[in-house]
């Protein structure tokens, strides 16, 4: 794997990875702004604008923009994070000029009608409530709460229906202006393209776009938890727990010992979660744990849903294996076999374009240039059973704990329960 990066003049990275074995092309638009960018009345903003930006533009309607691309056996897609949003596409690599133009389209020449924003916002609230009927990611999402209490990254990315009730035209035109610019903007594409090729293409269609500045945001500034737990409670059959422990932030060299950590702990079937609270005493039908690596901040979380109870058993056995964790070292067995499935996974997934796309956007955004995968498994491959131990005892702090339930839990039991076991 090649990648390759150009720089044009107002700001705008360009980066590729030549895959001419390849059939197919990905292309991807980045902006360097997410949830954590937006004022806290404007909560949602990002995603607002995500959809809107499928919703016309001066030469093509709605339909027109994905009939476009799904017309030729491609796809059209985009998503909001907590410090980007990302619109791509993918099809036959013969039709990668269709792809540029129409997602260059969307990005520049949006119309942001005002009857498509009024459509919209009833989308958004009908997507919001359908994540309040989800106990698995409502829970995730009052853990983020609990999390980042008062900042933005504990606020949800789809908003609120009080914000996105606030935001109106003249908000959204406001927030492209300031933040849809040549230095928070970057272009991916992989596939059977050229470098060149691809430069000249955004060139001709973005070169123009004003410089600007990157965006602005408030740093988490490690205040202590004040509220550890959020607990919701509802007539569901399950009880969803999500389990968070504040980690290190992406520029830390332990992030990669956090991975492997998180991969041992729960990330496969053959993880100590899985085999204990699954295989063993069968508490529930999954169970993961997985890992958030912000500029400033971090996460370790895990998540499981069960009969309610079976919930402070499970509790119990959550804490003995973290308990594990802090008082000896995972085996050279453990060890080997995180790194391998790492490594491997990491290998399988950039056999696809539209993820070559993904690792090139986030590399840029986060680390200002592309990371090859040689240079992570490097690093993956040299992470030892104790700098493991170490980063457990450092995140397993009950202080950096918080936790969110969603089920038929009153919030006395749950204080009790989380004392007794421990946590």
């Amino acid at each position: 794997m090649v990648y390759q990066t150009t720089k044009l003049k107002n700001g705008i990275r360009v980066a590729t990875c030549e895959m001419p074995q390849m059939k197919s092309v990905s292309v991807g638009i980045w902006v360097a702004v997410g949830g954590r960018h937006e004022p806290e009345e404007h909560c949602g903003i990002s995603h607002f604008l995500e959809h809107l930006l499928f919703k016309g533009t001066k030469t093509r309607n709605a339909q027109r923009l994905t009939e476009e691309v799904e017309g030729v056996g491609g796809f059209i897609n985009a998503f909001t994070t907590e410090d980007h949003t990302c619109f791509y596409a993918k099809a036959a690599a013969h039709y990668f000029d269709i792809l540029a133009d129409v997602l260059t389209d969307m990005f520049r020449n949006s119309l942001l009608a005002d009857v498509e924003i009024e459509r919209e916002r009833d989308v958004i609230r009908e997507e919001i409530l359908m994540y309040r009927d989800q106990p698995s990611q409502f829970s995730q999402e009052l853990l983020s709460g609990v999390m980042w209490p008062r900042h933005a990254l504990g606020r949800p990315l789809t908003g609120s229906l009080e914000s996105i009730n606030r935001i109106r035209r003249r908000e959204l035109v406001e927030y492209i202006e300031r933040n849809y610019n040549g230095n928070t903007t970057v272009v991916t594409v992989a596939g059977r393209c050229r470098h060149e090729e691809v430069v000249s293409r955004f060139e001709s269609a973005m070169g123009d776009l004003p410089a600007g500045a990157p965006p602005e945001f408030d740093r988490w500034n490690g205040t202590k938890l004040q509220n550890r737990m959020a607990v919701a409670k509802e007539g569901t059959e399950q009880t969803h727990l999500a389990l968070g422990y504040h980690a290190i932030d992406r520029n830390d060299d332990r992030r990669h010992a956090l991975k492997l950590l998180s991969v041992i702990l729960g990330e496969n079937m053959s993880s100590r979660l899985f085999q204990q609270l699954r295989e063993r005493y069968a508490y529930c039908y999954s169970v993961h744990s997985g890992t958030l690596v912000l500029e400033d901040s971090g996460l370790m979380s895990i998540c499981v849903g069960l009969e309610p109870g079976k919930l402070k058993s499970a509790l119990r056995a959550i804490r003995h294996e973290l308990e594990r964790f802090c008082a000896e070292s995972p085996s050279e067995k453990e060890l080997r076999q995180a790194q391998e499935y790492t490594i491997g996974q990491n290998e399988l997934s950039l056999e696809s374009t539209t993820n070559q796309i993904m690792w090139m956007g986030e590399s840029i955004i986060a680390y200002e240039y592309v990371i090859h995968p040689e240079e992570v498994q490097a690093k993956v491959k040299e992470v030892t059973p104790q700098a493991i131990q170490a980063v457990a005892r450092l995140c397993f702090d009950p202080a950096r704990m918080g936790l969110a339930v969603v089920g038929p839990v009153g919030e006395g039991d749950m204080h009790r329960w989380v004392a007794e076991s421990g946590l």
